[in-house]
């Protein structure tokens, strides 16, 4: 399909700008808190609200699929034979707005403030899903036709970890079986430079408990006698790293891919103003040695501690040696690694470490998923180098990221397909925190994108984005 048989999509969307926003801003007003069970009333109404939308549309077998949480929102358009089918996936589940007291405006009222639309799930992510399903519905209204077969999955429990989407796809793993998928989630790296999301670091997780005695004991009569809970821990925990901020757990990156001279070039060449990344939330750099902060964070595995609690924290003093202490520990992987084999390093390092008089507990232990990764020879990422290129008149940096995006990994184990991260919301939009915002002109540019890398794609036989 050339530029010239698109040009009614893009004019359409162009036209729609108004109805689009408004049709977002009713979506925003939808308290789709999937964490809260007192949002369960909103949860349904954001489904009903999207299926109506999809039927109007007109997609064919519009339905929830049902994996024993919150239900997913399906619909499809088949009319192209002998091209891709693309997943389109989205979700639209959102953050609880808490403190409320901290939003300048209603967090579920959407208010509009110098180009920027402020409301909770703003950028993350329902302005990137209305971009795509406006792309979709373009495309039917105008062309009556999509040049890619379409699938639609809209998830309601992103905001919880996806605790039944294995579950989900198992039973629906027919119709959902696709080439690709394409997430309006992940969102843009930066605003000056067109990027690409290549991958994202995996994680998992683990919560430890130790004890020094069978109770708390009065500091006056044990004192100086015997082991305290908290300073062990602390002590323990400090064992998994070096000085220079290493981590010294053996075998920890073993299995780690070493970044390839694309990947550091890639980096280097990101805008990244490093003192004002730490200033920013008023910290120091400090990390693995032979790395640049940005490396760090996105091209190396990392391990941290995320909580530590124990004894009295209450008002004033209580005089006691605590006789347990607890922590939370997560550990972010890199492509290669298998993030179980990791985090049970770790505990093995943790076990071996403890000192005589103390035992030892886990309290909860999580497998996490691993990293995700394209090949830069993938269609997906051909096909979204070009149109960038074509739109920002430079190449595309390809950028990974340092969080992890579950839903990539989960499709690649259980569907066998790669995702494309491909949403237009940006870093610093205030994702999960009061005062989320997306900014309007993100409409546009998202519904041109997406309305050229439908095209694009359809230029590649299904086969190739499995030898991709």
């Amino acid at each position: 399909m050339s530029d010239t048989l698109i040009q009614p999509v893009l004019a359409r969307l162009e036209e729609r700008q108004p109805l689009i926003e408004h049709w977002l801003k009713a979506f925003l007003r939808i308290p789709s808190v999937s964490a809260d069970p007192a949002f369960a009333p909103g949860m349904a109404q954001a489904r009903e609200f999207l299926c109506e939308r999809l039927r109007r549309e007109g997609l064919a077998n519009v339905q929830l699929l049902d994996g024993g949480g919150e239900a997913a929102v399906y619909g499809e358009w088949l009319g192209a034979p002998g091209k891709p089918t693309l997943l389109i996936y989205g979700h639209y589940d959102v953050q609880p707005a808490d403190p409320l007291d901290l939003w300048r405006t209603p967090p579920f009222e959407p208010t509009e403030i110098d180009g920027r639309l402020y409301a909770r799930g703003t950028s993350d992510v329902k302005g990137s899903t209305t971009v795509a399903l406006e792309v979709v519905f373009a495309y039917l209204a105008t062309l009556r036709s999509c040049p890619v077969n379409i699938k639609v999955f809209l998830e309601g429990e992103e905001e919880t970890g996806s605790p039944t989407l294995r579950t989900l796809i198992q039973r629906h793993g027919p119709l959902l079986a696709a080439d690709a998928v394409l997430s309006a989630d992940g969102g843009r790296a930066s605003a000056e430079v067109p990027t690409i999301n290549t991958g994202a670091r995996g994680n998992a997780a683990l919560e430890i408990r130790l004890r020094t005695a069978d109770k708390d004991l009065h500091s006056g009569r044990y004192g100086g006698g015997v082991r305290n809970a908290l300073h062990e821990m602390a002590a323990l925990l400090a064992t998994l790293h070096t000085p220079d901020g290493r981590v010294a757990v053996a075998g920890f990156d073993d299995d780690a891919t070493p970044p390839t001279p694309r990947q550091r070039q890639d980096t280097a060449a990101f805008p990244y103003d490093e003192a004002a990344f730490f200033t920013d939330v008023g910290a120091a750099s400090h990390g693995e040695p032979g790395y640049s902060p940005r490396e760090r964070i996105t091209l190396r595995p990392a391990l941290d501690v995320n909580g530590m609690w124990g004894g009295y924290t209450g008002a004033g003093t209580k005089t006691i040696i605590p006789c347990e202490a607890s922590a939370k520990l997560t550990v972010r992987v890199v492509q290669g690694q298998d993030p179980a084999r990791v985090i049970r390093a770790v505990l093995a390092h943790l076990q071996a470490a403890c000192p005589p008089g103390c035992a030892l507990d886990v309290t909860a232990l999580t497998d996490g998923s691993p990293a995700s990764t394209l090949a830069p020879r993938h269609p997906l990422v051909q096909a979204a180098s070009d149109v960038l290129r074509a739109s920002a008149g430079q190449e595309p940096i390809h950028v990974r990221l340092g969080a992890s995006v579950p839903i990539t990994s989960v499709f690649k184990e259980t569907l066998g397909i790669d995702t494309l991260m491909f949403g237009f919301n940006l870093p610093d939009e205030d994702v999960h925190a009061p005062n989320e915002f997306f900014r309007l002109g993100s409409i546009r540019e998202g519904v041109q994108a997406w309305t050229r890398l439908l095209d694009a794609l359809s230029r590649y036989a299904p086969a190739a984005f499995r030898e991709g």
